[in-house]
């Protein structure tokens, strides 16, 4: 049987066809003469700094020899955490996944480095290293399935952050995964937690839980300000923000539930609530920051909810609030194009003033991978389903046609059933005034939805 060659056998190959003295070859790595040939004699382990200056000095890409390293000092033979780090932490900037999967499961049959992997996990993700502190978050979950700890909550809840994708199926199934471990987590981080939640569940329209978690996010908040006034002054929060903002954000969502539900007046009701809540003395500069983003969402939702309740007046001073806060034009956009279809409205003018900006959303809309892409993503579905609809409306058939082949475009990418099943309906009753090109688009969509299993979706629903 034919032995695989060591990182060693490949050392000593490259010194003999360039014709190297060991000293030579020293020169050109940088590493000791001496300890060059304990390591080749294998009476020296090879540590990572050194295997880094071989690599460079035999002229070969960063990290080539990892995938050897990895088995010949961890999987082969019990690592030491002090030469593990190191690689671990180069293969992370080399975004060698596959090395740290490698040793990461052959280590953590050994409970002692489930700290140590979980720090290293804290510390990537503190540095948006996220694909490889998944792997570590992953593998620190596993070891302490049946340990009921705050740390596997923690675990748990980064696992539900960095799974976030563009389909609502995933994110729901990390949602169901993350909710059993949210009273492990410290207090404070139990309002980021069931906020995250919230929103998940708002992407995906499911309104009865989005309005239990507002409730229990503001039972939650109720508690710790309560806590707070008993605490000294200078403890460090371990809420991403101000305490008070999360019940303010509580108030918001259920304002949300209630448009979603068409019950404006409620919304506005607790629009105020919110703002009552941020009216706070001595703002910190975050606090103050914080206050502001709540003012100017409740200031654009009110004229939003007075619009979607047949108040039309409320258009133009809605569209200046708009030339204040561009920010806000797609949310807005969605709603007002939506009300002009729900109220028989005519918008051409609102369109062409804001066109610049509605241009900019062609290049915008095909985003991938976070929470916060998929709810802009879905916001670019709505609106093109809108304006479609709104055209169509209008008998502008060529043009509301491909504007609803957008929507349906963005949809079927993004695993969005139900605007998908909206846009084939809407379809289905203009198809008379279909082009042959545009009726080729359609098909083409269509079977890319049947081989999503699009079907089956829609049945286990």
């Amino acid at each position: 049987m034919k032995l695989a060659p060591t990182i060693r056998t490949y050392i000593e190959n490259h010194i003999r066809e360039r014709g190297y003295k060991l000293q030579q070859f020293s020169d050109v790595t940088g590493v000791n003469v001496g300890t060059l040939s304990a390591i080749l004699k294998g009476s020296r382990p090879l540590a990572m700094n050194q295997l880094d200056q071989i690599t460079s000095g035999m002229g070969l890409e960063k990290g080539y020899f990892y995938e050897m390293y990895s088995v010949e000092c961890f999987v082969e033979s019990a690592p030491h955490w002090r030469r593990l780090e190191p690689f671990l932490y180069r293969c992370a900037e080399l975004n060698k996944l596959g090395c740290i999967k490698k040793v990461v499961y052959q280590v953590t049959d050994d409970r002692s480095y489930i700290s140590e992997l979980f720090e290293m996990a804290e510390n990537w993700y503190s540095k948006e290293m996220n694909e490889a502190a998944l792997i570590l978050y992953e593998c620190v979950a596993a070891g302490e399935k049946y340990q009921h700890s705050e740390r596997l909550a923690l675990c748990q809840y980064r696992i539900f952050l960095l799974h976030k994708t563009m389909s609502k199926f995933d994110n729901l199934a990390a949602a169901v995964q993350l909710e059993p471990y949210i009273e492990k987590l410290d207090e404070e981080i139990q309002l980021d937690a069931v906020k995250d939640l919230a929103n998940v569940y708002n992407t995906i329209h499911h309104w009865d839980k989005v309005y239990e978690l507002a409730e229990e996010l503001e039972r939650k908040v109720d508690f710790q300000l309560e806590l707070q006034s008993r605490r000294r002054k200078n403890r460090k929060r371990t809420a991403f923000y101000p305490i008070f903002t999360y019940k303010a954000y509580a108030n918001l969502l259920k304002a949300s539930v209630c448009e979603a539900c068409k019950q404006y007046e409620k919304a506005l009701e607790y629009t105020d609530v919110y703002v009552t809540v941020i009216e706070i003395s001595n703002p910190t500069e975050e606090e103050q920051e914080l206050i502001e983003r709540f003012k100017g969402w409740a200031e654009g939702n009110r004229y939003l909810y007075h619009l979607m309740n047949g108040n039309h007046e409320v258009i133009e001073p809605y569209l200046n609030y708009l030339d204040a806060n561009p920010h806000e034009i797609l949310i807005a956009f969605v709603n007002i194009v939506q009300a002009a279809n729900q109220h028989s409205l005519d918008i051409d003018s609102v369109l062409d003033r804001f066109e610049p900006y509605i241009k900019q959303f062609n290049t915008d809309m095909h985003l991938k991978g976070t929470y916060n892409m998929q709810m802009l993503n879905h916001r670019y579905i709505r609106f093109y389903y809108e304006l479609g609809k709104y055209r169509l409306n209008q008998q502008r058939y060529a043009t509301g046609i491909d504007t609803l082949l957008m929507s349906l475009e963005l949809s079927s990418s993004s695993n969005d059933d139900l605007m998908s099943i909206k846009s084939i309906d809407l379809y289905g009753k203009f198809r008379m005034y279909v082009t042959n090109q545009q009726d080729e688009q359609y098909t083409r969509l269509i079977e890319g939805l049947s081989s999503q299993n699009f079907g089956i979706r829609i049945k286990s629903v």
